[in-house]
């Protein structure tokens, strides 16, 4: 059975008492019945725009020492974060998230590697509350020293709004179906028995970028789109 709204079964039958609880939760659970039972899956969905971008980015320098390749890379990365922050990044929205150090190397065949330099990375995550700011946050740290900016994310502050949205559309469509079988099979919907839902779904949308040597004088466009929230619920309905 294909709906558009979900792919769902149903199961029909006699029940003197309740069904077991499954260890996932939430769940709800009446007690014993003396109908027909119906059991529904579906889905619930809600788009939104985010409101909240997450960019990765940082500095990438080379010298011919690890310690001459970090000590560029930290003047550079300190300009960077102090301009992320003048651009209205708080504190507590940047984490360092990589810093590392490799040996360049040049291979020539029948020959040991030689180790021709060093180079640092150093990369952290930033958020922007104030998304439309997004390009012109990235700007700043280009304008600032960083050269690497590896991606961008969108999401949103509060997340369980636009869940609790999709929760409402679920069971919305699971009552909405449950009454179409009751109809279909000449009974009627006495109650709701066992409430229980599965995975709620509202995965960040990437946006990949590349390594960037400098900044244009334009602000660099942004696109946050919209973000689709998925909730799944299976309800349990008593038919008389």
């Amino acid at each position: 059975m294909s709906l558009s709204r979900a792919a769902a079964a149903f199961a029909v039958m006699a029940a003197a008492a309740a069904p077991m609880a499954s260890a996932q939760t939430p769940q709800v659970v009446a007690p014993s019945t003396q109908g027909t039972l119906l059991s529904v899956s579906a889905e619930g969905l809600s788009e939104g725009r985010p409101d909240m971008a997450i960019i990765n980015l940082g500095v990438t320098t080379e010298g011919q020492t690890a310690a001459a390749a970090l000590a560029e890379n930290a003047r550079r990365m300190t300009a960077l974060t102090a301009a992320l922050r003048r651009a209205g990044i708080a504190e507590r929205d940047i984490q360092t998230s990589n810093v590392s150090v490799y040996p360049q190397q040049q291979y020539v065949e029948g020959q040991q590697p030689r180790i021709t330099g060093y180079q640092a990375n150093n990369t952290v995550t930033a958020k922007v509350r104030a998304i439309d700011n997004t390009g012109r946050v990235i700007d700043a740290a280009v304008g600032a020293g960083g050269n690497t900016v590896n991606g961008v994310s969108f999401t949103y502050q509060d997340p369980d709004a636009q869940l609790d949205v999709a929760r409402r559309d679920a069971i919305a469509e699971a009552r909405r179906r449950a009454e179409l079988y009751a109809n279909a099979l000449n009974m009627r919907v006495v109650r709701i028995v066992a409430v229980q839902e599965g995975g709620g779904f509202s995965p960040p949308m990437p946006m990949m970028m590349a390594r960037m040597e400098g900044a244009d004088a334009q602000s660099t466009p942004i696109s946050p789109g919209q973000i689709e929230t998925r909730v799944s619920v299976s309800v349990t309905f008593e038919l008389r």
